[in-house]
């Protein structure tokens, strides 16, 4: 057995780095492959603790050399190793208890801890990140075996965040106490979790203060590192947000509200920040957070909201509103900046012929933002139709309107002021949604306190840019009119859809007459594929072709009378967007789950697959981060066709748009009640096939009417 004297982070001078660059990595292999080395823990535990230790006694010596970095390089990284594969259980029972007597001897008999965290304020980034990751992961191992927070790393953190200026030491600190933070998250470890804030409530609180004050001062946004330390405090803020929707109707601690309660300081940052990318990250944090969503890019699809909202969700939710549309009443809106669209790599030259592409990401953060709070501020306006004046809410979206034509030449040349939502959230789905559930419910109250007849509900409504009907249409017609994708969008947990979906089917039975003027008040000439133009002749030159004069306002419609949508339905009876004959006879047996009542998305899935055939999603789903950017949809454009799926009859394209959205809901009605049938529809969508019902049933009242006549 080799003794080693180690006196406070001294290295024996017996040994060579060499001889100890090579005991290293061969306990490394040893643990990769979950083998045990031939040295005793003790021994191993002495060689790790020299390895992590050399750095500081290279520099005291006045010997710093590049091998005494990869030593230390090494060692916390083989520490952090060790660590992680006792947490995940993924070793042998013998090597189990070898790990975990050298963590005994490095934590214990060592105090390997302390000389982790000194690290956090190492000049060499590299070393401060691996420090902080292997603190991260033995705090974490330490939380699940002991349930005990390591003393050294909260005083350490707690000091740090009461008084250290931004820099190195600030920053291993947040990342650290993140990373705990996020892992506790994910496993919805409630309890530990709680423990864990408690402990760090009131210096996270004093945080933030120091940070996200009233009004920032140029000298704090101009120190070097403020950027970095800044977006690592808004992880930080968010994780903590997330938290809060995990703990359900418990205690709701004050750290975990920071966002809501900074949300004025975190919107005045966005005004104030020199800084581009810190602007947009603060942006992205006030989305999510008034989404709900806090977490979702590292939450791996998992849902984190328990359903149930601590006692202070509603305060928060109204605060961050109502910060929010303070600001924008203050012309908040003309301070946010808007850079052209980013690439990897950076920013590209732009064509004479290209114009600037504007940031999507901050458009649609902005204008979520907006939206959601005037949602919210209109549902706990005391609860009373009339309190929030449809003066107010409609100004707040004329100056969204003046933003968006202000910093997007796309949207400038928008006549249909509801085409934007589909203009803007085309590429993403999730937010294309939610944009258009708070539209309708801004619409909604619109009707309700308006006074107003509901043709010139619609009309004000088209000229807002908020009339669901048109919202609704434009969103089939960028799909072109496909219903396996809003059978996609039923059963996915990405989107609020279906929330959105059957809201929606409940007005349009009440407004039958507004969906049918809407549909005037759209063009079909931009939404047929340039191939099928010749196809008019199919339809004998009596194409339904509403022509737009002017602006926003009240559109001219060709005066030639059509045939309502159900009256070219009964026409067509004969066509299918779908052949099903195949899920007639598919095997039983091929089909997992197929008798059980309740049956996962993925089975939902294969029979989708089984009767559209193989499909590529129209458009995938991209997750914002700060740096990621997004092109509006060209007006004109059509969507890209799904290889092997299902196309669009030639004949359907040539209907009026009442008929083809009515004709694609009712395609929608039959794979539904095919998929129930099959007990493979992943909830029960009785109440939905309800309202599809009701749906073609005004839909064939409106044809006889207008028969009748």
């Amino acid at each position: 057995m080799v003794t080693l004297q180690l006196q406070h982070g001294t290295v024996s001078s017996s040994m060579e780095h060499a001889a100890l660059f090579d005991r290293l990595t061969g306990v490394y292999r040893c643990v990769q492959t979950g083998s045990r080395p031939g040295q005793s823990a003790a021994d191993v535990a002495a060689v790790v603790f020299s390895s992590v230790c050399v750095r500081a006694a290279a520099a005291a010596a006045a010997d710093c050399h590049d091998n005494s970095v990869e030593l230390t390089y090494i060692g916390v990284t083989l520490v952090e190793k060790i660590t992680s594969s006792l947490t995940s259980r993924s070793l042998p029972a013998a090597v189990t208890s070898y790990c975990t007597e050298i963590l005994r001897v490095l934590f214990q008999d060592l105090d390997l801890m302390t000389h982790l965290v000194h690290q956090f304020q190492a000049e060499d980034q590299i070393i401060s990140h691996l420090a902080a990751k292997t603190v991260s992961t033995c705090v974490l191992y330490h939380l699940h075996e002991r349930g005990v927070v390591s003393p050294v790393w909260e005083q350490k953190c707690v000091q740090v965040f009461h008084s250290s200026p931004p820099g190195p030491e600030l920053d291993a600190c947040l990342w650290s106490l993140t990373e705990v933070l996020k892992r506790l998250v994910k496993g919805s470890h409630q309890e530990i979790l709680w423990k864990l804030v408690s402990a760090f409530d009131s210096s996270l609180s004093a945080l933030c203060s120091r940070f996200l004050p009233g009004e920032k001062t140029e000298d704090c946004t101009s120190r070097r590192h403020w950027g970095t330390t800044v977006c690592l405090l808004l992880d930080l803020l968010e994780v903590l947000t997330a938290s809060s929707l995990i703990c359900g109707a418990g205690v709701c601690l004050k750290s975990q509200r920071l966002t809501h309660i900074h949300s004025s300081a975190l919107l005045s940052s966005i005004s104030c920040s020199s800084e581009y990318y810190v602007k947009k990250r603060v942006l992205l944090l006030l989305k999510r957070a008034v989404l709900v969503k806090a977490g979702e890019d590292w939450a791996l699809g998992e849902p984190l909201s328990t359903g149930l909202k601590h006692e202070h969700f509603n305060s928060d939710m109204s605060m961050l509103a109502q910060s929010v549309l303070t600001a924008v009443a203050a012309d908040w809106l003309g301070s946010v900046q808007v850079d052209s669209s980013s690439f990897f790599g950076g920013s590209r030259r732009i064509r004479g012929d290209e114009g600037q592409k504007a940031d999507c990401v901050m458009l649609r953060g902005v204008s979520l933002l907006l939206l959601k709070s005037v949602e919210h501020h209109i549902q706990t306006a005391g609860g009373t139709a009339g309190v929030v004046s449809a003066t107010e809410v409609f100004g707040y979206l004329q100056r969204l309107w003046g933003f968006l034509k202000k910093h997007s030449g796309q949207l400038t040349e928008v006549t249909h002021l509801c085409h934007w939502v589909s203009l803007l959230f085309g590429e993403q789905d999730d937010d294309m949604m939610e944009a258009a559930k708070a539209l309708l419910s801004i619409f909604l109250h619109h009707r309700q306190c308006s006074g107003l007849d509901d043709s010139a509900v619609l009309e004000a409504a088209c000229a807002s840019g908020c009339n669901p009907h048109c919202h609704f249409l434009f969103l089939l017609r960028s799909i072109a009119f496909d219903h396996s994708i809003l059978l996609d969008f039923l059963i996915s947990t990405e989107t609020c859809f279906l929330e959105y979906f059957v809201r929606y089917l409940k007005y349009l039975r009440a407004d039958w007459q507004g969906f049918t003027a809407a549909c005037g008040r759209i063009s079909m000439s931009d939404c047929l594929l340039s191939t099928q133009k010749p196809l008019t002749a199919l339809c004998g030159g009596d194409t339904f072709v509403p022509t737009h004069k002017g602006g926003p306002g009240p559109v001219e419609v060709s005066p030639s009378v059509h045939p309502t949508g159900a009256e070219m339905i009964s026409s067509i009876a004969g066509l299918r967007l779908v052949e099903y004959g195949s899920s007639d006879e598919s095997d039983p047996e091929g089909m997992d789950c197929q008798d059980e009542p309740g049956t996962s998305v993925c089975s939902a899935l294969d029979v989708k697959q089984e009767i559209s055939g193989p499909s590529i999603p129209v458009r995938q789903k991209q997750y914002e981060s700060s740096h990621s950017t997004g092109l509006l949809r060209h007006p004109n454009s059509v969507l890209e066709r799904r290889p092997g799926g299902p196309s669009l009859p030639e004949q359907t394209s040539c209907l009026p748009l009442s008929a083809r959205a009515v004709f694609c809901l009712s395609e929608l009605r039959e794979v539904v009640t095919r998929l129930q049938t099959k007990k493979l529809f992943p909830y029960n969508p009785s109440s939905l096939l309800k309202l599809l019902v009701q749906v073609e049933t005004y839909s064939q009242q409106s044809r006889l009417s207008h028969f009748n006549k």
